[in-house]
């Protein structure tokens, strides 16, 4: 049974900064791509970011490029979100996912190719 659990969301006022982490089990995770999707109020969930399973190649959507940065540790089986210079419209509960197929690679990730979920992690930024 493929688990993920996210940690390190909280409030934040606008430019903080915050690390979101997630550690799956369950899987040959050093196999697999990893992506972050986020939820906002009202909103529908959207891809954030992807990396594939060496860490190579990495995605951003264009409202977080230059202050996000995705990268893993395989042998931790974690993958991790830095996130910088936050706004108040990255308010979000912020999930990390597994797709389908390991070697998935589709930009931006679309949220019916990913098979496993975290419980989400929720990020607040105050103005």
């Amino acid at each position: 049974q493929v688990t993920l659990v996210e940690s390190g969301g909280g409030s934040v006022q606008t430019g903080g900064s915050l690390r979101l982490s997630c550690t799956a089990s369950g899987l040959n995770f050093a196999d697999y791509t990893m992506a972050w999707f986020r939820q906002g109020p009202g909103k529908e969930r959207e891809g954030v970011s992807i990396i594939n399973y060496s860490g190579v190649h990495q995605y951003y959507v264009d409202s977080v490029k230059g202050r996000f940065r995705i990268s893993r540790d395989n042998a931790k089986n974690t993958v991790y979100l830095q996130m910088t210079s936050l706004k108040p419209e990255d308010t979000a509960m912020y999930f990390c996912a597994v797709p389908e197929r390991s070697l998935y690679y589709y930009t931006p990730p679309r949220r019916a190719d990913f098979t496993y979920w975290g419980q989400g992690t929720l990020v607040t930024v105050s103005s």
